[in-house]
């Protein structure tokens, strides 16, 4: 089990010859999502080698063009390419009449399968779930409704530990599928051998929160507490709360308050206000708070296993 983030885009507002707005490809457990697509994004994915048949699920947290512009363009290139696959899209509601009408205006609709699914909710709620993954949301307070996402792994089945099975000479092979299913072991005598003390049990399942905009809102960290890895928007230095309040963005020691008080693992800061040339105060204002933080960057990648 894994946790690779790729960072397409981490700037807020309009895109710039270095700055790209938000977006993230998240390849977890062996599952592929792409999350929020600013303009530029496929660019992005072509420079950093990111599979455009690998994404089947793409989650945009809300309506701002800075999350979702890039979004009519890369369906219109699956068009091209003669995509096959149906794509699945995650977001609030107004994304499928604003993506359909684009399509349909531009011509550029192909022949891809599309299936919205469109959020509206201001409660956290299972909105993806397979073999190996679920996916939640997580709701923020920005200016128009807006939703971040927590992909959480499947925990795995528990695996055989053959040292303690040897012990019992009565346990067959043909018994390892049933231990592996969670069932005890009766031997002849009646004995009954505890199937925790013939298994091992498997690595904690990991996790990512992706948290972008959001003013500070300390009522997430129930939803995302213990993540491995989170994403928390940073728009502004601390010095510059105000602004943050005004315009419903946080600062970099409101992120870090919420990754020191949620217990995560690792915090990531992005969606940088373009007043900002040194984006490495970012990371040292927050880390006065939070130690383990690091700085979002195009084509840096956050791995965890």
């Amino acid at each position: 089990m894994s946790i690779a983030l790729t960072i397409l885009g981490c700037h807020s507002a309009t895109p710039r010859i270095n700055a790209f707005p938000t977006s993230q490809y998240l390849a977890i457990n062996n599952s592929h999502f792409l999350i929020d697509c600013g303009e530029g994004t496929q660019r992005q994915m072509r420079k950093y080698k990111v599979g455009f048949s690998k994404i089947n699920h793409i989650f945009i947290s809300h309506l701002h063009g800075d999350h979702f512009y890039g979004l009519v363009g890369l369906l219109a290139t699956f068009g091209i390419l003669n995509r096959e696959k149906e794509l699945h899209i995650y977001g609030p509601k107004g994304i499928k009449e604003v993506t359909l009408l684009q399509l349909k205006i531009s011509q550029s609709h192909a022949h891809i399968k599309i299936i919205f699914h469109e959020l509206f909710s201001k409660k956290s709620e299972l909105i993806y779930e397979d073999e190996k993954v679920s996916v939640k949301t997580i709701p923020l307070n920005h200016r128009v409704y807006t939703n971040g996402y927590l992909f959480t792994e499947k925990e795995k089945s528990r695996k055989l530990h053959i040292e303690n099975i040897r012990n019992y000479k009565e346990i067959d092979k043909a018994d390892y599928l049933n231990i592996k299913a969670g069932r005890d072991i009766i031997l002849s005598s009646g004995e009954v051998i505890s199937n925790r003390e013939l298994t091992i049990p498997p690595s904690k399942p990991l996790s990512f929160a992706f948290c972008s905009d959001t003013s500070y809102k300390p009522d997430i960290i129930s939803i995302i507490e213990n993540t491995d890895l989170l994403y928390h928007e940073a728009t502004f230095l601390s010095d510059r709360e105000d602004l943050a309040k005004k315009t419903k963005h946080s600062t970099t020691k409101q992120a870090a308050k919420i990754a020191k008080e949620a217990n995560v693992n690792q915090l990531v800061l992005g969606h940088y206000s373009g007043r900002y040339k040194d984006i490495s105060l970012f990371k040292k204002e927050a880390q006065e708070v939070f130690k383990n933080t690091e700085l979002a960057e195009p084509g840096k990648v956050f791995s965890v296993k």
